[in-house]
């Protein structure tokens, strides 16, 4: 059988870097770090700070794998318990450093993909990096490739999106270098940007108006099944070459999963069918009521609307497990949820950046706020506070001012409040918080968050935390925006009146609960 390609469910960065630099904090050093590199056979992650690869990685690790993975920042690593991982610097978008990358690897597992910005740019992006790939691995002598793409007939599906992942994997497979491509369709577990879709319509919404994609079926598939098949790849040599589908045990319209979500979590919905709502009045609806952007929620409603059902039984003749059942799969993911341990997110899988965004500014382009205040407690709680800023948690202060300009962001198509965060405490670099993202953080001394709502330039909101003795500390909470033309500045000097109190009383906030903490007393009020 003859299959042609689609893409379904690649929460991943497209890489932009410039360099392969490995970092100090890594255990090599710049100077030798090509020459150790050893011709054993090792696996370079491409996409390692995705939803799928950054659970990928510590389970090859476990299975006694070398593996190297190539982002383009790789700060957004740092502080994955990944203990023995190389990280190096690079971009699929430039031929020599992904080369360079690739040097003494056997197997490539390509996870890249971008779900934003217009079709043009996408499209010609990913397909771009999926040539760049392909001729990397033959000049670095690479093996074997293997690549995650989505179920689907490419003639039939409607989505750019999916006919992208296609042509990305007939790419790929054209080369020299044997490739595994495994095609699956809606990812079931926690953190997956269909399952927290699904997951918010059924559990806010008694009555959904719903398009006609929930008519179609699909075989979704547990992210745990998922990490398992690529995992066992590498000992199924007889994978090599093929085009596989996975999918789990159950075939379902979309609405049978809805209905069988709401049963699972106690609840009865109704939904109803109707033919008018186009995928771009879905996308409006399902950002507005979802933490789900309007730009991602389109490519995830152009999706769904491809019938995505395994067309082959190969995946059974080459590895001997049984998927498990979207209930199976649901309560797993459910169960991560509710205890804090979600591995990787949607949200913390940062689209492709633009290229001015890595423009260095001076601080005399950089409007500021800064507040300054030392605290009656020990740095550790007074950063605890910090770093459990967000989500659930509520930002301390002024909350229903946060949660207003949360919904004006929404409006306007931003991400709003509901991305939330992925733990109450824990942030690693890259993390979403809400409208924010942690760009960088340093466990008990500093965070930096960088804006991801709608604004006409680019806001920093940074903290940092000294200790001034066994008791005392001392808090810096620094704003930061770079104003985009005169947009930009009557944003920032109009709506200053209303931030400069707000940051103040944030500032303060933190410090009254940090010392409540010290005191062992009952945490102040939000107000």
């Amino acid at each position: 059988m003859q299959h042609t390609k689609t893409g379904r469910e690649m929460p991943a960065d497209l890489l932009w870097g410039t360099r392969v630099v490995p970092l100090p904090l890594f255990a090599y050093h710049a100077e030798n770090c090509f020459q150790n590199w050893s011709s054993v056979d090792r696996i370079l992650l491409l996409g390692a700070t995705g939803y799928v690869g950054g659970r990928l990685v510590p389970r090859l690790l476990r299975e006694g794998h070398p593996v190297r993975c190539m982002a383009r920042d790789p700060r957004k690593l740092v502080g994955r318990q990944w203990s023995g991982v190389e990280i190096v610097r690079g971009d699929v978008l430039d031929p020599p450093s992904l080369t360079r990358a690739m040097a003494g690897c056997g197997v490539v597992y390509y996870l890249v993909h971008s779900m934003g910005g217009g079709e043009g740019s996408f499209v010609e992006r990913d397909r771009l990096a999926a040539h760049n790939c392909v001729a990397a691995a033959a000049a670095a002598g690479v093996r074997r490739i293997i690549y995650l793409g989505g179920l689907g007939e490419r003639s039939d599906s409607p989505s750019p999106h999916l006919r992208s992942r296609n042509e990305v994997g007939e790419i790929l497979g054209a080369g020299s270098v044997p490739v595994t491509e495994f095609r699956a369709a809606m990812i079931i577990g926690s953190g997956s940007a269909s399952f927290d879709m699904m997951h918010a319509l059924v559990n806010r919404l008694p009555v959904m108006i719903a398009p006609r994609w929930v008519s179609t079926r699909s075989q979704p598939i547990s992210i745990h099944d998922v990490l398992r098949y690529l995992v066992e790849a590498l000992g199924v040599p007889a994978s090599a070459g093929k085009v596989i589908d996975i999918g789990g045990a159950d075939i379902l319209t979309y609405k049978e999963m809805m209905h069988r979500l709401a049963g699972i979590l106690g609840l009865t919905r109704r939904i109803l069918v109707v033919p008018v709502l186009t995928p771009r009045l879905s996308s409006l609806w399902i950002n507005l009521v979802t933490p789900i952007s309007a730009s991602l929620a389109r490519a995830l409603v152009e999706g769904l609307r491809s019938e995505m059902v395994c067309q082959s039984d190969l995946a059974r003749r080459l590895f001997p497990f049984t998927p498990r059942g979207f209930n199976h799969s649901v309560v797993r993911a459910l169960d991560r949820i509710r205890s804090s341990a979600v591995e990787t997110t949607w949200s913390s899988a940062s689209l492709a950046s633009r290229p001015e965004a890595d423009v260095t500014l001076s601080d005399a382009q950089l409007l500021s706020d800064v507040q300054v205040l030392e605290v009656a407690a020990p740095s550790d709680i007074l950063y605890r506070v910090v770093s459990s800023i967000g989500g659930t948690n509520g930002w301390y202060y002024a909350d229903s001012l946060w949660q207003l300009r949360g919904f004006m962001d929404k409006m306007i198509g931003g991400v709003g409040l509901r991305r939330g965060r992925r733990h109450p405490v824990e942030l690693l670099p890259g993390d979403a918080l809400d409208f924010w993202r942690a760009e960088s953080v340093e466990p008990g001394r500093s965070l930096v968050l960088r804006a991801e709502m709608k604004v006409p330039g680019r806001a920093w909101l940074e903290f940092s935390v000294a200790p001034l003795s066994q008791t005392r500390s001392r808090l810096s909470q620094t704003a930061r925006f770079y104003p985009r033309g005169l947009a930009g500045l009557a944003y920032w000097y109009g709506v200053y009146p209303a931030h400069a109190p707000i940051f103040s009383g944030m500032a303060r906030a933190i410090a009254r609960r940090a010392e409540a903490l010290a005191d062992g007393q009952a945490l102040p009020r939000q107000r």
